[in-house]
């Protein structure tokens, strides 16, 4: 979902680390993304994604769902990178945008998903917006995730120890944030203030790190079990 550039980091150089399903074109992809003066590129198709991300320390990975010929193996790896390196924010190369294969790049922990049927020359923006903090998804892929919220409309967003994150309040205001009501419309469900929305909403935002409301729906996404 598009935002406006940081004009501070135009001018930084950007480490990215491509690892496609083959070599071949995990080399086209690192090449045109080289013509980008504003990024160092390193191709890791072929080799352990785990091992070059972990010896190259790269800002930027992005990574095929399928590698080593074998579907979904990149969502495996990914996880991986989420323990191993999570300094790293990863865009998951996916062959198409099929519900099942957003909503697993992002509950597996993507900050961005690019699909190889998107302007190649796109990737350089997407590398950058995810660079800054930002989420690449398509509005078609944002409702793939509000379906999957909603396919299981319990929210219940807890840490690694499995403790609660949120109260059961904020939970109320997470779960119809994922149906995309407004701030109003949830005041209306709720029975409360407008005003006592925003401010369960600011809360939630500092509990879980983020800073919008796509980010949210994100986050609770990337807690469902896959199906």
């Amino acid at each position: 979902m598009g935002q406006r550039g940081n004009p501070e980091t135009k001018n930084k150089t950007i480490s990215v680390l491509v690892a496609d399903s083959t070599p071949l074109t995990g080399h086209l992809i690192a090449d045109a993304l080289r013509r980008d003066r504003g990024l160092t590129v390193n191709d890791a198709s072929g080799t352990s994604v785990v091992t070059e991300v972990l010896r190259l320390q790269p800002e930027i990975t992005i990574l095929s769902e399928n590698l080593e010929s074998s579907p979904g193996r990149g969502l495996a790896v990914l996880k991986e990178l989420r323990v191993a390196a999570p300094q790293t924010r990863t865009i998951m190369l996916l062959d198409g945008s099929e519900r099942d294969s957003v909503v697993g790049a992002f509950r597996s922990g993507a900050r961005g998903v690019f699909s190889r049927n998107d302007p190649l020359k796109m990737l350089g923006k997407c590398v950058r917006r995810v660079y800054e903090g930002q989420l690449w998804v398509s509005s078609p892929q944002f409702q793939f995730l509000l379906e999957a919220l909603s396919d299981a409309p319990t929210t219940r967003l807890v840490d690694t120890k499995g403790a609660n994150l949120l109260s059961k309040r904020e939970e109320d205001v997470v779960r119809w944030l994922a149906e995309g009501l407004t701030n109003s419309e949830i005041a209306r469900e709720l029975e409360i203030s407008e005003n006592t929305v925003k401010n369960y909403v600011f809360r939630i935002f500092n509990k879980l790190g983020v800073s919008s409301r796509v980010e949210v729906v994100i986050y609770a996404s990337s807690q469902r079990p896959q199906t």
